[in-house]
């Protein structure tokens, strides 16, 4: 690798050749404050924040995009640049609206940490015309304030990033604003509801829909039983909220806090994310036996589900039937544990806690209602569980940790790993080899879908049948893989494909991290590791040795892909128009 030489602060370094001056800081262990960056993602030098002085050149520099050059001196923190910034901050302000007391974001606020950091004590430094725009709640997941949008385009990026691109910048100069094409409603464009311009928004301009309030509702009210399920990537996120480390597995905390939160029951999506798997293997291997519709393709996600509706709806019987693990979960609560509790399912709320803010359109999706009432009734993000914890009082670092109630709490390592990118795959590969073979398998890791790889593929020869399989995360990946079976070159059988980059772990329900972290932290394999610790550390690691889904299944389903079991735990999919 080549290098040169540089000095910053004074500092002498020597970095790799043709790397930007912000990356090159880092080595001398300096941040230099950004607000439009995201490496890979917007480096487009716009925002003005990152602003330096190269000695040589007349005017400051972009950090962000300035390439650093043999003999180059930067200083990063001269009065002049200090001034820019202030200043800078100070004209973002004056188009800003400053409810920070109200505002969601205020305490993770990019912007609100930057003026403390530079003392910025007059916030109407430059008080003048201000544009209002009113709220678009349109959408089933998320809420768009322009008044609190800054035009770095962070937002625009990760939604071109995914390949969605129904964001963009609209009018010039002072009435510049992020909106869709000729203004719509978000609800009348292909968004699909996956969340990544909330997590990679610096402000509060775009946030999730806040359903806290009907969940301390319905907690509130006797005449309801309140059953609460948490995702499986929630467990290594949620402690982020309140400082942890990234890649701490909080599961008894977690626990303990919603049974404070008084919840009637604790239970465990990882429950249903088993149900998905033994239904999904069955549902595998009876199109590859029976001649059905191939590539299968897993059905878990429904941000990959909205974004196969409408960019790839001639695809859809590919699609796995199998309801995703919320759905199943909510499904079984109000059919099966209803029965068996003697409750009216009108009289059961079941709550999501999900790292995914497209859980909130799925609930409302059609054919999700297998007890005559929806499947779940509302989903929560990881930042709600996050708020309604912070807001009761509960210190949730010096919380023991509880464990799940049963039989619904009890899951198996397969289940864990859902949470990351390859996940479902694994498990589902864990379950239908042993199937397809009658043999236990002498290995259960299949580490060949593992991994942030954007599309990884695998061959595996079961009992002389080949089986190529395919992993893709985040729609502009899944792009690669579609195209291959519209034009008949693909040649896998089975595929997992996730909304996220990276898969649940990096949802668009997850703490909010600081552009920082996302630039130089791997977030999602910190957050995945955790995953895969649990599942090794899990005495049982195959889906179908749950002696809950067993019993699930004695009691009340029969078998997997029975007549009841499709009921109960299966769905269709819609073609949806997509809006150019």
């Amino acid at each position: 690798m080549e290098t040169v030489n540089i000095q910053i602060n004074g500092m002498p370094l020597s970095v790799p050749k043709g790397i930007s001056i912000l990356e090159a800081a880092r080595y001398a262990g300096i941040e230099i404050p950004t607000l439009c960056y995201l490496k890979d993602i917007n480096e487009i030098g716009a925002c003005r924040i990152c602003m330096v002085e190269v000695k040589g050149a007349r005017n400051l520099v972009t950090a962000c995009v300035y390439p650093v050059s043999e003999g180059m001196e930067v200083f990063t923190n001269t009065e002049r640049v200090r001034h820019s910034r202030k200043t800078t901050l100070e004209l973002i302000l004056s188009t800003h609206d400053k409810k920070c007391l109200s505002c969601v974001r205020s305490g993770t606020c990019e912007l609100q940490a930057l003026c403390k950091e530079f003392g910025v004590d007059d916030e109407n430094a430059f008080a003048g015309e201000m544009i209002h725009y009113d709220f678009d709640d349109s959408a089933a997941h998320m809420v768009r304030d322009n008044n609190k949008c800054i035009l770095c385009r962070r937002c625009v990026a990760a939604c071109d990033a995914q390949g969605i691109s129904v964001i963009g910048a609209n009018a010039r100069g002072f009435d510049t604003h992020i909106s869709s094409a000729f203004d719509k409603d978000l609800a009348n464009v292909s968004c699909i509801s996956c969340g990544q311009c909330i997590v990679n928004c610096p402000t509060g301009a775009i946030v999730e829909k806040d359903d806290t309030g009907k969940v301390l509702e319905a907690i509130n009210d006797p005449e309801k039983f309140v059953i609460v399920n948490t995702a499986p990537s929630i467990r290594a996120t949620l402690g982020e909220a309140f400082g942890m480390h990234i890649g701490t597995n909080v599961e008894g905390k977690m626990v303990a806090a919603l049974r404070r939160l008084g919840f009637d029951k604790v239970f465990d999506t990882d429950f249903a994310a088993d149900l998905t798997i033994v239904e999904e293997a069955h549902e595998f291997l009876d199109r590859v036996q029976n001649g059905g519709v191939l590539p299968m393709i897993t059905s878990c996600s429904p941000g990959w589900i909205k974004y196969c509706e409408h960019y790839y709806p001639e695809l859809i019987p590919h699609l796995s039937t199998c309801k995703s693990p919320q759905q199943m979960f909510g499904a079984t609560m109000k059919t099966y544990y209803a029965q068996k509790m003697g409750i009216d399912p009108k009289d059961m709320v079941v709550v999501g806690v999900m790292p995914c803010t497209a859980k909130k359109f799925e609930t409302k999706r059609p054919n999700q209602a297998a007890s005559g009432y929806p499947d779940v009734d509302i989903a929560i993000t990881t930042r709600e569980l996050a708020r309604m914890i912070e807001s009761a009082g509960i210190f949730f670092k010096h919380l023991p940790d509880e464990e799940f109630d049963n039989p619904f709490g009890e899951s198996t390592g397969a289940a864990t790993i859902f949470g990351a990118t390859g996940g479902v795959m694994e498990a589902a590969l864990r379950t239908a080899v042993e199937t397809l073979t009658g043999k236990e398998l002498e290995s259960v890791d299949f580490k060949e879908v593992r991994g942030m790889k954007e599309v990884k593929e695998a061959e595996y020869d079961v009992d002389g049948t080949k089986i190529k399989v395919a992993v893709a995360s985040g729609p502009k990946n899944a792009k690669v893989i579609l195209d291959k079976i519209k034009d008949g070159t693909a040649d896998y059988q089975f595929i997992e494909i996730m909304g996220c980059p990276g898969g649940c772990i990096n949802g668009g329900g997850q703490p909010i991290q600081h552009a920082v972290v996302r630039n130089f932290v791997d977030l999602k394999a910190r957050r995945a590791q955790a995953l895969y610790d649990a599942d090794a550390k899990n005495q049982k690691r195959k889906s179908h040795e749950n002696e809950a889904i067993k019993q699930l299944y004695a009691e009340f389903l029969g078998e997997p892909g029975s007549h009841k079991a499709h009921e109960v735990l299966h769905t269709s999919y819609v073609a949806r128009k997509k809006y150019n």
